[in-house]
């Protein structure tokens, strides 16, 4: 019988399920831990091809931060949270200068609760392109900024990739920012983190529905991918709690996932949170307040 192998988007999970396979630290990979702003902040990097090999993931940085302070209500969470998210998309990105365009791209169905945080994240974030060419003095502090949401392939006929492409020869965008949900392998990750990484991403591969990548290598700029859990596989909670022998044999035919029952309000907010993020980390000098009044 085939093993089942745990399905998961998370860089560090990955390399969790790697080293409890091998019995030790796998090769190719840097990993440490940190507290930025009082988020935790998990650092991870794949150095070797070694390491991709290991982990199942792309050469590079995947940062992941522990967002389950906004779940509790904590003071200045949001603010805290929102903050050391702009600097890690800030330090990953390069955003030095304010003049380069970037486009985000709000990745997955609106339509769908949990695959929505993509387009709820285009929808709260500054779109300043425009402005800047026709008002350049007003507008001289913001970045010039595109959104759009692509959709999915079975609304709209068109890869997302392929969409992307379209609209990159159009604009010659400097930097690509996609948004997307993602699958984990532990419930207590689901909407309680984000994952940033300069790999770009490969829409539906956590749920086995894998579409064309969207990286530098596709679209000819790089791309940094924001990216929240929402879902686990059903086979993934059978491997998880009775091991990976009963998610071969009772879960070999289905294809079912696992979301939270508060899915609506935990994308709501979460989205808000990485729109946020990406906006403070766009225009500099912009406060958390200043997004509220643009974006409310």
């Amino acid at each position: 019988m085939e093993t089942f192998k745990q399905r998961t988007d998370l860089a560090f999970e990955s390399r969790e399920i790697a080293n409890k396979d091998a019995g030790r630290e796998v090769e190719g990979i840097e990993y440490t831990e940190t507290i930025l702003h009082g988020v935790q902040c998990r650092k991870l990097r794949v150095v070797s091809k070694a390491g991709a090999d290991n982990i199942g993931k792309p050469m590079g940085a995947y940062i992941t931060l522990d967002i389950s302070a906004l779940t509790r209500r904590e003071s200045e969470s949001f603010t805290e949270t929102v903050t050391a998210m702009a600097e890690i998309l800030t330090e990953l990105a390069e955003l030095k200068n304010k003049d380069l365009l970037v486009l985000v791209v709000g990745l997955g169905n609106r339509d769908i609760t949990p695959d929505a945080i993509g387009p709820l994240t285009a929808e709260s974030t500054l779109v300043t392109r425009h402005l800047k060419s026709q008002m350049p003095e007003d507008f001289a502090f913001f970045r010039p900024v595109s959104v759009i949401s692509p959709g999915v392939l079975g609304t709209s006929g068109i890869e997302s990739a392929d969409y992307i492409k379209a609209v990159c020869k159009s604009l010659s965008p400097d930097l690509i920012i996609a948004v997307d949900a993602l699958a984990a392998k532990s419930f207590d990750r689901l909407c309680r983190t984000v994952q940033i990484t300069d790999t770009g991403i490969t829409p539906g591969s956590g749920v086995g529905n894998s579409r064309a990548q969207i990286n530098k290598e596709t679209m000819g700029v790089p791309v940094i991918a924001v990216g929240v859990p929402t879902v686990v596989d059903i086979r993934t909670v059978l491997a998880e709690y009775w091991g990976d022998s009963a998610a071969s044999e009772r879960g070999k035919n289905s294809d079912m996932i696992v979301t939270p029952r508060s899915i609506d309000s935990e994308v709501s907010n979460t989205s808000k949170l990485v729109a946020y993020a990406i906006n403070l980390a766009l225009h500099k000098g912009i406060t958390v307040e200043d997004v509220d009044m643009l974006v409310g």
